[in-house]
């Protein structure tokens, strides 16, 4: 049984005023709408609907937090960068993620979810670059891996390893299917260093289903 297997909902909050304890550690996943963050949170806890998926992108409008134990949670950020929200909703996401990441104390790790085809967008780059001088260990997270052969999908790695890099240097990269669970080993393996489950550096590696 996956330690992330007893995730449960805990609450929801439109902004940081509003959410509880602010002690323990919580890691968070932020991505543009539709980069897939609900399907990997779905995933990594073994709960078809545990955070909730549509083929609407923006559906995620509230700070949503899971609780693994009572001081170690999950929190599923409010989706950013799409374009087809009024700008007064898309300015008020924002300026909650904004605010979470700035000012939460007991955010120990984010995960950034990009669609492995179209990874380091602007914004994408923005929020690495942020959690990276603010001390905040990073993992861009590859996902929808399952859409590109094992070849092209080893030469995005790469080229997104490399990237990261040269723009902000201490990020760890990995590759993951929601579809397949492809790099579901690899996940929690960062996640476990970021809950202090482990002791152990991940493995770098690229495995995997093809």
């Amino acid at each position: 049984m996956s330690y992330y297997s007893k995730a449960k909902f805990f609450t929801s909050a439109p902004d940081i005023k509003h959410l509880k304890d602010d002690s323990g550690i919580e890691v968070a996943f932020a991505g543009r709408s539709n980069a897939g963050k609900s399907s990997a949170l779905n995933t990594l806890t073994r709960q078809k609907n545990l955070a909730r998926t549509s083929k609407t992108p923006g559906r995620t409008q509230l700070i949503n937090v899971f609780e693994l134990e009572a001081d170690k949670r999950l929190v599923d950020l409010p989706g950013y960068g799409y374009a087809k929200v009024p700008l007064a909703m898309k300015q008020k996401w924002q300026r909650s993620l904004g605010e979470y990441l700035q000012q939460r104390k007991s955010l120990k790790g984010l995960v950034v979810l990009m669609d492995i085809r179209h990874p380091y967008k602007d914004i994408d780059q923005d929020l690495i670059h942020w959690a990276v001088d603010a001390g905040i260990p990073v993992l861009a997270l590859l996902t929808k891996a399952d859409k590109l052969k094992s070849g092209k999908r080893k030469a995005q790695l790469l080229m997104a390893r490399e990237a990261a890099l040269a723009f902000c240097g201490d990020v760890t990269v990995q590759t993951f299917s929601a579809l397949n669970k492809h790099g579901l080993p690899e996940f929690e393996a960062v996640l476990n260093q970021w809950f202090g489950l482990i002791k152990d550096e991940p493995a770098d590696v690229e495995v995997g289903a093809d």
